[in-house]
C-alpha cells in the first residue's frame, strides 16, 4: 500500500499556572525536532536577543486587534493591556503538509483552537498532584507575596473547572511520566482515522 502524508494533529497542552504545561510542551519538542514549532504574534515589546519572526512576530496593538477582526489568528487574548495569538497561515499550512504541533496555552485558548479546526485538534489538560504540591510550585517560581499566591491559587481552581472540555487529561507528579502520558496522546491522534488521508487514499482504488 502505497504510503502518503496524513494530516497534522494540533496537540494543545492547557494547565493552572505551575503544573507545568509549558515544561512538557517543550520536552515533547526536544524529543521530536519534527514538530512544527508556532510562533506567536504579541504586542509586547522585543526583549535583549529575541528575533522577530523565531520568538514571536511583534505588532502593535491597532495590527493585532486587526488581525484578530480578519480571523487571521485562531487564537487570541488581550491580558493586562497586551495582546497574544496564534497565526492561522502557518498553522493550517503545517497541517496539511502533515507536521504535527504541540501548543501550550490556557483553556479560553484551546476552545477557540477547537472551535477554528475542530477535525485538526486535540486537547490535553495538565493537572497538578495536589492543591498543596501546585502551592509549593507556585511558591517556588517566584517571590510573590502571600495575597498574590492566594488570588494565584483561586484562579488554578477555576482553570481547572475546565478540565473536562478536553478529550485527555493527566496528572503531573513527576515530569518524565508526564511528558511519556503526552507522548502517547499525541501518537494515538495521529492515528485517528479522520486523519489517515494516506490510508483513505490507498484504499479507494480496491475496496467495493
Amino acid at each position: 500500500m502505497q504510503q502518503q502524508a496524513r494530516r497534522g494533529v494540533c496537540l494543545v497542552i492547557s494547565a493552572p499556572s505551575g503544573a507545568g504545561k509549558s515544561t512538557i510542551a517543550q520536552a515533547l519538542r526536544q524529543r521530536d525536532p519534527h514538530l512544527f514549532t508556532s510562533v506567536s504574534v504579541t504586542t509586547r515589546a522585543p526583549r535583549a536577543g529575541e528575533t522577530e519572526g523565531q520568538h514571536y512576530y511583534f505588532r502593535t496593538m491597532e495590527q493585532f486587534r486587526e488581525m484578530a477582526q480578519k480571523g487571521e489568528l485562531l487564537e487570541w487574548a488581550e491580558v493586562f493591556g497586551r495582546g497574544y495569538g496564534t497565526p492561522r497561515a502557518p498553522v493550517e499550512a503545517a497541517l496539511s503538509e502533515g507536521r504535527d504541533i504541540v501548543l501550550d496555552i490556557d483553556w479560553q485558548g484551546y476552545r477557540l483552537m477547537k472551535k477554528a479546526l475542530p477535525d485538526d485538534v486535540v486537547g490535553l489538560f495538565v493537572l497538578p498532584p495536589s492543591l498543596e504540591e501546585l502551592e509549593r510550585r507556585l511558591r517556588g517560581r517566584a517571590s510573590d507575596s502571600d495575597d498574590e499566591i492566594t488570588k494565584r491559587m483561586k484562579a488554578s481552581l477555576s482553570e481547572m473547572s475546565h478540565w473536562e472540555e478536553f478529550e485527555y487529561a493527566l496528572v503531573n507528579e513527576t515530569l518524565d511520566k508526564a511528558v511519556d502520558e503526552a507522548e502517547a496522546v499525541l501518537k494515538a491522534a495521529r492515528l485517528a482515522t479522520m486523519r489517515r488521508v494516506d490510508i483513505a487514499t490507498s484504499l479507494k482504488s480496491l475496496l467495493p
